[in-house]
């Protein structure tokens, strides 16, 4: 009898032993982020074996005493010695750890979580880890172009500076027909935001003059014009003080040598004082032109903003909306003129063709001839995008809402506003659009938003193809939306 009992834990144990035979395997490559997104950093063991038992800690192991980024451990997450800019950002799939997957979901990327980190899996008998490269992209605020004066030659200095980047971006400057200039100096700092950069150039005749910051896909690009009138009234005040120099120069000699002739001296002082008084009320007329040309660019606009607002609410349509694609998160009324995040995951037919990652919904009806319009009330909600969508889109995984993906969008998100074509184009916007128009023309391929209440153009795309309908599409943003305010079809018009 002890014989056999000794053999049944000698085979036990040697089970054991192989039961936790495993390795730690973490990316080859490094994982990629973008600021204010969301991004999983991969661990598991190989083989598949289950590690809820097993005690599995993320650290950064690029900083001073390997901080702690998370801590699962005797089947609960304790991150009370957790990096204080990590709390409520991190978590582990719990479900996942029963098939080796340790996967850990970072919320919010910052810049300042670039870095490296280890993923530590230990069990009772064993331990193992692996590393994993976190690289953060973030896009910089748009470039902003300042004039700060003018050499002795006549040439005007222009400063471009732009920040919020990561990694550093590059900052060209390019003449009207596109050709590169040369920066004169150039400027980088990093801080816990990004880069900062900053070039400097002098141009020295009339022209437009782009600023432009890229960063692989991202560009934002500032302009100014260098107008004649900026170059002459430099030229006219060389000249003033070339000829003040000069009377001044012959005004001390002749004081020194001439004293009889002081008299003439100052009525050639008063001349010069005249002359300058001249020169300033020039510089008064010149800005006054300016801002009256200013005055009636605004003037104009406000003209034509209205009337194109008019003209597309003649093509009006009624949007319903179609509970049936839409997210299983999203709640859509009985009228299908609302939709918000419900919060919910279960309890409804995930077999059709819903969104499963993006908190979208299309209109029931599409179009595919002639013009539409309809209007989206937004006040109140953080994070939204709306437009109009092709019929045969994806509506699975991470999408990327492109017209080339066959999405048409403006919208906000992490406080900024943007549309996207190739890449995101962010919108300088007065104000905060609390409803926004969308107007389509499918045969010139045109989709236009507007914000209604202020009466301002938002963003168009021109020159679009579409070859098939179009359906009114909104979304709540990405995964999930802990806002409860509601995006509503509006019918008040």
């Amino acid at each position: 009898m002890k014989f056999i009992c000794l053999t049944l834990l000698m085979i036990s144990g040697i089970t054991d032993s192989i039961s936790e035979r495993y390795e730690v395997v973490g990316p080859a490559d490094p994982v990629f982020a973008v600021a204010g997104e969301d991004v999983i950093l991969p661990c598991s063991v190989k083989p598949n074996i289950s590690v809820v038992d097993m005690r599995v800690e993320w650290f950064r192991s690029d900083l001073k005493d390997s901080q702690l980024v998370h801590l699962y451990e005797n089947h609960e997450d304790r991150n009370t010695d957790q990096i204080q800019s990590y709390r409520g950002r991190t978590k582990l799939n719990h479900p996942e750890l029963q098939r080796g997957n340790a996967s850990l979901k970072l919320s919010s990327v910052r810049v300042s979580d670039e870095g490296l980190y280890k993923c530590f899996i230990q069990s009772k008998s064993r331990s193992d880890d692996a590393t994993v490269n976190v690289s953060v992209e973030a896009v910089g605020r748009p470039p902003v172009i300042t004039v700060d004066g003018f050499d002795h030659s006549g040439g005007l200095h222009l400063q471009c500076e732009s920040e919020g980047w990561n990694p550093e971006p590059d900052l060209e400057w390019l003449d009207s027909a596109g050709v590169s200039l040369s920066s004169e100096t150039t400027e980088a700092h990093r801080n816990t935001e990004g880069f900062n950069v900053k070039h400097t150039i002098t141009v020295h005749h009339s022209d437009k003059i782009h600023c432009r910051v890229k960063l692989r896909h991202h560009m934002l690009e500032a302009l100014i014009i260098s107008s004649s009138n900026m170059f002459n009234s430099w030229r006219t005040s060389v000249i003033v003080i070339v000829v003040l120099s000069v009377i001044a120069g012959i005004l001390i000699a002749v004081f020194a040598h001439k004293n009889r002739e002081h008299s003439r001296l100052q009525n050639e002082h008063s001349q010069l004082h005249y002359e300058h008084s001249q020169l300033q009320d020039e510089k008064r007329r010149l800005q006054h032109e300016f801002s009256l040309e200013r005055d009636q660019l605004l003037q104009s606009l406000k003209t034509i903003i209205p009337k194109a607002l008019t003209h597309s609410r003649t093509h009006k349509v009624n949007v319903i909306l179609d509970a049936d694609m839409a997210h299983p998160r999203l709640i859509v009324s009985d009228d299908g003129k609302q939709v918000r995040d419900g919060n919910r995951q279960t309890g409804v037919n995930g077999e059709k063709d819903r969104f499963d990652e993006y908190l979208g919904v299309l209109g029931k009806d599409g179009f595919s001839s002639g013009c539409f319009y309809f209007e989206v009330q937004v006040k109140g909600q953080t994070r939204w995008y709306l437009g109009v969508t092709r019929a045969s889109v994806s509506r699975k995984g991470s999408i990327s809402l492109s017209p080339e993906n066959g999405y048409w969008s403006v919208g906000l998100e992490i406080g900024k506003y943007r549309a996207r074509e190739s890449s995101y184009v962010y919108l300088s916007l007065s104000v905060d659009p609390q409803r926004v128009g969308v107007f389509v023309d499918y045969e010139k391929g045109l989709v236009s938003f507007y914000d209604v209440e202020s009466m301002y153009h938002i963003y168009s795309y021109t020159d679009q193809s579409f070859d098939e309908k179009l359906y009114p599409f909104v979304s709540l943003g990405y995964w999930r939306n802990e806002n409860p305010t509601p995006l509503i079809i509006c019918d008040d018009y």
